[in-house]
């Protein structure tokens, strides 16, 4: 039977409930979390720019470079992936390509987002916005971009940050008319502004639940309440993970040893078993004796 496109299984899980979408900033941490049973996970520009790099988010990786991020992703993973694709890199002629790629690496859902450049961080500041035509001709370009029709195309507004809330809820109808599937609400001031927003706009709704934002950290029953179709924890695993990293090397710098840390880390088998390690000595093993693997 044949598998459906990772777009269609992103609109069938929302179809069932509301789901959790927890950033993966590399292909090992998504294998975590489809492990643990989450329905999809997310590619952070945030998160790819700050853990690749060590550069902040304002739109410094190329295309080729989220490209190829998003492959080395769905390649480890079998559930869908929503990948931020910031401004779409340009006007939209480049939106066209940038759909291209993604959709070519795996995505199944591309994130598209109306700052103009220099993007900033979606909670920070000193955001501009570019016109609402300029949006929806880059949606327009998208939407008759991709090969698979159920590729999700997200369409992000930072208007609330930047103009008012009833600015980004005009936004986020003209950007549904333009062709946009699903609408993602940036830095949405409270809880009753969250309640607002999805009344106002029918239209399948992300939630952004980032830590030290302008959003309070909203419980998924809370939302799913409300009408929100996902919910998305860009940074959250590579805040946790950073902040272990800090405090293993103080101790190792402490105590000369690491000793103390072991209780703390993944096993060796726990590693092996997450990477399929035995399923490549096995292959490893059926080429050398004449046969093809099972």
């Amino acid at each position: 039977m044949t598998r459906p496109s990772p777009g269609k299984q992103l609109r069938d899980a929302v179809a069932e409930s509301t789901i959790q979408v927890p950033g993966a900033f590399n292909a090992l941490v998504g294998r975590l979390i489809e492990q643990a049973g989450y329905d999809a996970a997310y590619l952070s520009g945030g998160a790819f720019s700050t853990g690749e790099f060590a550069m902040p988010d304002v739109g410094l990786f190329t295309l080729s470079e989220l490209a190829e991020q998003t492959a080395r992703l769905t390649r480890s993973v079998k559930i869908p992936v929503i990948v931020d694709a910031d401004t779409g890199f340009g006007g939209v002629m480049q939106v066209e390509r940038t759909i291209e790629k993604l959709e070519s690496a795996g995505a199944a859902a591309v994130q598209l987002e109306d700052q103009s450049l220099v993007k900033r961080c979606g909670h920070l500041s000193g955001k501009s916005l570019i016109e609402t035509d300029e949006m929806c001709a880059k949606l327009r370009a998208a939407a008759a971009a991709r090969s698979d029709p159920n590729l999700v195309l997200l369409a992000r507004t930072d208007a609330r940050g930047v103009t008012s809330f009833d600015d980004a809820v005009d936004r986020a109808k003209r950007y549904l008319d333009a062709g946009a599937d699903w609408i993602f609400p940036e830095a949405l001031a409270d809880a009753k502004e969250f309640e607002k927003f999805a009344a106002a706009v029918e239209a399948p709704l992300v939630a952004n639940m980032t830590e030290f934002g302008k959003s309070p950290l909203l419980a998924l029953d809370e939302l799913a309440e409300m009408g929100y179709a996902a919910v998305i924890y860009p940074i959250t695993l590579m805040r946790v993970a950073m902040k272990a990293v800090e405090a293993a090397l103080a101790l190792i710098a402490a105590e000369g040893t690491q000793a103390e840390l072991l209780d703390l880390m993944q096993s060796r088998q726990e590693l092996y078993d997450l990477i399929e390690y035995q399923d490549y000595e096995a292959r490893d093993r059926a080429y050398f004796s004449g046969k093809q693997p099972t």
